[in-house]
């Protein structure tokens, strides 16, 4: 027996896998993973102390007799044991990724196949090379069905998450302006999410694509079944009925009628028309997935509505990059009502052409009117623009709180470094 295997053995034994022994509950297989300022081969006394069934380790003097199991590297082995475990299922691993939209895009198909399957998804954004396989390690024998979303900042990780998450189907929702830095640039962005149909047209997959977005055609090319969604020209279509606040989808061919979500803004469509387009690829019927797509209600900071008092906040603070946040403002000049006050939080992660996008967005700001603009941190602090600016989340939110708006309209968004979440508190 190779040493995979019965490490194999020993997770079916305890199949609850658990990195972080403050989550650690009785009967967890505790993997101690390393990291730049940790060492969780340490704690490999308090992990046996909170309960764990094994720990498994790759630090000799740490073994504990019958409760340890030592490899050459922790990391491997719990992607490793993933591979292991993702072999022994025959059904559909749908892998999506994208530079904006997959998380939520990801929600919207789960809700939809949950309506019929047995379905098994990432939880929350644990889309990493220590994420995917945890998701994986968490399907049990019951799945007819498992999503997977891989996030990505450079080349080759969308490769390596294919390599043990072995996905049937896979979907891109869209290659943007994100993590430039890493990626090299917008063509690295699509070298690098690529990746996905590159492991699909190998493996004689199948590929979601959203039809309007001409790249996705030619990045899909060579892939055995590609299913297509859009405006327009496609196998499922659908336009925006209505997107102040609430989006409403009406479909003109593979569904029928219009679904009425409880998203904001009309950059969620085509999210909504992947959704549309996986469930009834996979029989899901009409009504059920009507019925999930409009009982799914935000609740991540992402396209999420916030009344305070009389005040209407779009909380959509996740994360940010040139692409969404540009579909974000534009969204947000074209909403009703006149008091309209944008507090945005700088991108993170753009490399040389930080400085460059911080302008270019701060120059669309400017095309349009609004009762107040605040920019907070990062590169924002560096550019020169006519708008106010703040250092930190809580300044800028401490500056709101002074001016005690009433029937105001708020557009909240920026990278997840810079917390912009917290502006709501002052609100």
């Amino acid at each position: 027996m190779s040493q995979i295997e019965a490490l194999y053995e020993l997770y079916r034994r305890y199949p609850s896998v658990q990195t972080d022994t403050r989550k650690l509950k009785e009967g967890d297989l505790f993997f101690a993973l390393k990291g730049p300022n940790f060492n969780a081969n340490a704690f490999v006394p308090q992990a046996l102390a909170a309960g764990a069934a094994a720990c498994v380790i790759d630090e000799a003097e740490h073994a504990v007799e019958g409760k340890t199991f030592l490899v050459p590297d922790v990391l491997q082995a719990l992607q490793d044991l993933a591979a292991q475990h993702r072999r022994q299922f025959r059904i559909p691993f749908l892998a999506i990724t994208g530079s904006n939209g997959k998380t939520t895009t990801k929600e919207l198909i789960h809700a939809v196949l949950s309506a019929r399957y047995r379905t098994y998804t990432t939880e929350g954004n644990l889309n990493n090379h220590i994420g995917v396989p945890l998701t994986i390690l968490k399907i049990r024998d019951d799945a007819e069905y498992a999503i997977i979303e891989m996030g990505a900042n450079h080349q080759q990780e969308i490769a390596s998450y294919c390599r043990y998450a072995q996905p049937t189907h896979g979907l891109i929702t869209n290659c943007g302006k994100a993590h430039l830095e890493g990626f090299g640039g917008e063509e690295g962005v699509r070298k690098g999410k690529g990746e996905l149909f590159d492991h699909l047209r190998a493996a004689g997959g199948s590929a979601f694509i959203m039809a309007d977005y001409d790249y996705l055609h030619e990045m899909s090319r060579g892939i055995p079944e590609v299913i297509t969604y859009g405006s327009s020209n496609a196998d499922y279509t659908g336009t925006v009925a209505q997107a102040d606040p609430f989006l409403s989808v009406a479909f003109e061919k593979g569904f029928e009628g219009t679904v009425r979500t409880q998203l904001v803004g009309s950059y969620n469509l085509p999210n909504v028309l992947a959704a549309v387009a996986v469930g009834r690829h996979f029989a899901v019927p009409e009504e059920a997935i009507r019925t999930a797509l409009e009982g799914y209600a935000p609740s991540n900071s992402r396209s999420q509505l916030v009344e305070k008092g009389s005040n209407r906040i779009i909380l959509d603070a996740y994360n940010a990059n040139p692409s969404s946040m540009k579909l974000a403002v534009e969204n947000f000049a074209r909403a009703s009502g006149s008091g309209k006050v944008l507090v945005l939080g700088a991108m993170a992660e753009l490399g040389p052409e930080s400085l460059h996008e911080h302008s270019s967005l701060a120059a669309l700001i400017g095309q349009h009117p609004w009762t107040e603009v605040l920019l907070v941190g990062g590169d924002f602090q560096k550019i020169d623009h006519p708008f106010r600016r703040f250092a930190t989340a809580g300044e800028a939110g401490e500056w709101l709180r002074q001016q005690g708006y009433r029937n105001t309209s708020f557009l909240v968004k920026g990278s997840r470094s810079t917390g912009m979440e917290k502006v709501l508190d002052y609100i």
